[in-house]
């Protein structure tokens, strides 16, 4: 099969930061499904990964990445139940294997989903990875439910690929009213299409948030940068209030200031319950299977906003470049 991958971590300007190259296609077995990939997305964790995996030196063998797909199950494994051979399906995978820039794939079922009937490949390939990132951190670790609905809610970051869900799923699902941070007028509107009630600019973001009407606020999510925003949150957040993050921060820190409110504080990556094989695994399945009805029924809008043609090094150079920039509003993906 055809693949893309890189041997170094070379930035991506460089001509071989990317490579074209072929391999075996894998063989499925257990819970594993054999899927050909049709399309599948770029989201940050893609190029950090390409960034620190062989910084010293070469791998022996290309790496493989992406955690984004939509495609159709070729072979199933021998213990294999929720999937057979033809299924549309989408998924985001587990960091641990080779990832969807190829042409086939080996994920396990547990944390694959039957794809949205009424999207695209290209529109379905752009949601996995966010949807599971965006409902894990507000219902399964920050513990939203029914008794929250009317509560404000800070989403920084609110027009990249995890805000665009994050934001819908707080203001149609949980009922919470939703305020987004966003510093160009097209990112803004962008939030504004996606849900958000009130869009304020992060530059000042403690100035921003009173001066929209809110002395503080029942719950955060941090999408972009821990350190920069950790003074403001701590100072916004509801005595008893909780914060939720997904930034990678390159240092600590100071947890004390959450303690004089009682604020809880929720760490979410998205492939903890695949890297561990957690005994509730399968929910990925669930969540899934959960967003593609709701996408399917109209209540949740796709986020695409972009797409390559032509499974080649060329188009993941683009993708990386675009996304390196900080600047994207919504999803990127390459369709095969």
């Amino acid at each position: 099969m055809k693949a893309i991958g890189f041997r170094q971590s070379l930035p991506i300007t460089e001509t071989d930061s990317f490579i074209e190259f072929d391999t075996d296609k894998p063989v499925p077995s257990g819970r594993q499904l054999l899927v050909k990939i049709a399309a599948a997305s770029v989201n940050p964790v893609d190029y950090k990964v390409r960034r620190n995996s062989a910084k010293d030196q070469p791998l022996p063998v290309p790496k493989i990445i992406g955690w984004d797909a939509y495609g159709t199950v070729a072979a199933v494994g021998d213990a294999a139940s929720l999937f057979q051979p033809g299924d549309a399906v989408y998924y985001a995978g587990d960091i641990r294997k080779p990832g969807s820039n190829a042409e086939y794939q080996l994920v396990d079922e547990r944390i694959v989903g039957r794809a949205p009937q009424r999207l695209s490949p290209a529109a379905a390939a752009a949601i996995p990875l966010t949807a599971l990132t965006a409902w894990e951190l507000l219902f399964d670790r920050m513990g939203i439910g029914e008794r929250d609905k009317g509560k404000t809610i800070l989403i920084i970051g609110g027009a990249g690929g995890v805000g665009s869900i994050a934001i819908q799923l707080a203001k149609k699902i949980a009922g919470l009213h939703v305020i987004a941070t966003a510093s160009r007028p097209e990112s803004a509107e962008w939030c504004r299409k996606m849900g958000a009630d009130v869009v304020v600019d992060h530059t000042n973001l403690v100035e921003a948030v009173r001066a929209a009407g809110f002395q503080n606020v029942d719950f955060i999510v941090d999408l972009v940068d821990l350190i920069r925003y950790w003074e403001p949150m701590a100072e916004l957040i509801v005595p008893q209030g909780r914060i939720g993050s997904i930034s990678d921060p390159a240092e600590g820190v100071d947890i004390r200031k959450l303690k004089g409110k009682s604020v809880s504080f929720h760490w979410e990556l998205m492939f903890t319950r695949a890297s561990f094989e957690t005994p509730d695994m399968q929910a990925q399945h669930d969540i899934l299977t959960k967003v593609a009805a709701l996408l399917d029924e109209g209540t949740l809008l796709p986020t695409l906003t972009e797409t390559l043609q032509g499974l080649n090094a060329a188009n993941f150079k683009k993708a990386h470049q675009q996304l390196e920039s900080g600047r994207t509003i919504g999803k990127i993906v390459v369709q095969y």
